[in-house]
């Protein structure tokens, strides 16, 4: 490797944005060793192609009608197998909305049988979409119905991680990936490659990456999102539409703005924006509108004076519902879904043509990256990632803005607590301040992708801290840190040596002082030896998503697979010192 200079490495830092990512795809580089033969592997429903696969690889594959057929199959005494493939379910008749809502609805009801079987705790679930994602530049995203899954899945990777492997294949190739593709990806996935996304292009295997967007040459500080007109902003009585209604006021020269959300001029605090919005030169409209119910956006967008016609759309409308991956219900989701899925999609039919100069869409980081207990709202926002992937590709103006945490609370994030917000900030996650946010919305109109990630990351939260992973889709943005080694204050490795050959009482010892270091770093106490042994973690203030974090964690400093009901069945940190105990 040649050295590079301090210069160097200043130019290249300074040629790309801090805190604006843009996600690719590149090949994967493997060179670990295939053993298909090592363990069993099942597919339920239809075969991709992976089943043949591992048989040509010299392995064994069962086949069953679906997840129930699998669990009927263990009470009869067969073998967990070790990998099980999922095929999601293809678009239905019925359109764009309600094939989203029949795939995510077929996955969360798999998800849930798998989670809830003791017996596969030990086995990985490989979800197969077909089209769902768009690895290559300009590339459409062919079923925009599976495109959800990949957020729900991406959540649900981060409440259980190792269970879950999702991927993409070929919609060039039809229902069935090629047999040189399938064979390198089982040769990827019984080989142990650490990689929880593929996709399969050609037969090529590539993975996930995040990087900084690049800087343009010559960026233009005087661009407009629109040249004139009238801009829909969604969502309106929220904290973020009205901080960017104001800025396409004040700095875009925006002169005629038309403000839609549910109760209108009824909500809380429209008044005064408008009396602010005008003052400032606009024109505003004020409008009560459900953006998911398809004639109302219609009878919205008929309302447009023609003298002033519809020349920009940003979408901020958004609820949610949050829960870890169990306690989902397909009432929950689809309450989600509404005013992203629904409403973008009529939006993006409705205007198709009507000569938009901006479609902008507020999405979440959490659609790529995956966030414990947001998985309704990853799959809702994964579709409008998908969706302005697949306005990019047909030359229909397009951005998806996947936004990080901002630092102003907001409806989507008042309800987060201190524990919440330490928790991602251990992730490597700090909230943008409203200047910066309204910084990026400006550059990202200028960079030319469909979807980019406005997002804070502290790389520093992944250095010197006795092993904290780096996600896979960071490796390429957080460098020289560890990679597959447990979370907390000390790897796997370094717990089985301290306890090996250690007699029981101080193994008892070392074991509880392991368990109140995590449950300390959970709840973002300094000092471990505060949590009280024989408390009820509940009363210490855990709730699901603690809980599910202090699993993962003492899951990886110890090498076990703990059940998602740990702390339910062992209460207190003694009680679930001495379940490591008896495991190890």
């Amino acid at each position: 490797l040649r050295p590079i200079s301090a210069e160097q490495l200043q130019a290249a830092q300074t040629s790309r944005y801090d805190s604006l990512f843009q996600l690719d795809w590149q090949p994967l580089d493997f060179f670990g060793t295939s053993n298909a033969s090592g363990g069993p592997w099942a597919v339920v429903g239809s075969d991709v192609g992976l089943g043949e696969a591992v048989v040509r690889a010299g392995g064994a594959c069962a086949r069953y009608e679906d997840v129930p057929a699998l669990i009927s199959a263990l009470d009869e005494g067969e073998a967990a197998p070790g990998t099980v493939v999922l095929s999601c379910p293809t678009s239905v008749p019925g359109g764009v909305v309600a094939g989203v809502r029949e795939s995510l609805s077929a996955v969360l009801s798999a998800v849930h049988r798998w989670l809830g079987e003791e017996r596969l705790v030990g086995s990985r679930l490989v979800v197969a979409t077909c089209g769902a994602v768009a690895p290559g530049a300009g590339e459409d995203v062919a079923d925009l119905a599976q495109a959800p899954v990949w957020g729900l899945l991406r959540s649900v990777q981060t409440e259980n991680p190792g269970r879950f492997l999702l991927l993409d294949h070929d919609p060039d190739h039809g229902s069935e990936i090629s047999a040189a593709a399938a064979d390198a990806v089982v040769r990827v996935i019984t080989a142990g490659a650490d990689e929880p996304q593929l996709a399969v292009r050609g037969e090529t295997v590539l993975v996930p990456r995040l990087s900084r967007v690049a800087k343009p040459a010559a960026p233009d500080a005087s661009a407009r999102l629109v040249s004139d007109g009238t801009v829909l902003v969604t969502g309106a009585s929220g904290v973020l539409a009205g901080l960017v209604a104001r800025h396409l006021v004040i700095e875009h020269g925006v002169q005629h703005l038309l403000l839609a959300s549910r109760r209108g001029p009824d909500a809380p605090g429209t008044a005064e924006l408008v009396v602010e919005l005008e003052a400032a030169g606009a024109s505003v409209t004020v409008a009560a509108c459900d953006v998911a119910d398809r004639d109302a956006v219609r009878e919205l967008l008929a309302g447009v004076p023609a003298e002033v016609p519809l020349r920009g759309v940003v979408h901020t409308a958004g609820v949610v519902d949050d829960g870890v991956v169990e306690g989902l219900s397909d009432e929950r989701v689809q309450r989600v879904l509404g005013p992203k899925v629904d409403a973008a999609w009529h939006l993006h039919e409705l205007t198709r043509d009507m000569g938009l100069e901006a479609f902008v869409l507020y999405s979440s980081a959490a659609a790529t990256l995956g966030a414990g207990g947001q998985g309704s709202y990853a799959a809702a926002n994964a579709f409008l990632d998908a969706l302005a992937q697949h306005r990019h590709a047909h030359g229909l103006p397009a951005l998806s803005l996947g936004w990080g945490l901002w630092a102003q609370a907001s409806g989507i994030t008042q309800n987060l607590s201190e524990t919440d917000l330490a928790r991602m900030a251990r992730g490597g996650t700090i909230g943008l301040t409203t200047e910066e946010g309204l910084a990026l919305f400006d550059v990202a109109q200028g960079v030319g992708r469909g979807v980019v990630l406005p997002v804070r990351v502290d790389v520093g939260a992944f250095h010197g801290r006795g092993g904290v992973s780096v996600p896979a889709l960071l490796r390429n943005v957080v460098r020289g840190a560890v990679r597959r080694v447990a979370v907390g204050r000390d790897g796997a490795g370094v717990w089985r040596d301290r306890l090996a050959g250690v007699v029981p009482r101080e193994r008892e010892r070392l074991l509880l002082e392991l368990v109140r270091s995590h449950v300390a770093t959970v709840l973002g106490h300094a000092d471990p030896a505060g949590i009280d042994a024989d408390r009820a973690l509940k009363d210490l203030g855990f709730d699901s998503l603690t809980a599910i974090e202090l699993r993962n964690q003492l899951g990886a400093a110890t090498e076990l697979r703990l059940p998602t009901t740990l702390i339910f069945d062992y209460p207190t940190p003694s009680a679930i010192a001495r379940h490591l105990d008896g495991r190890l």
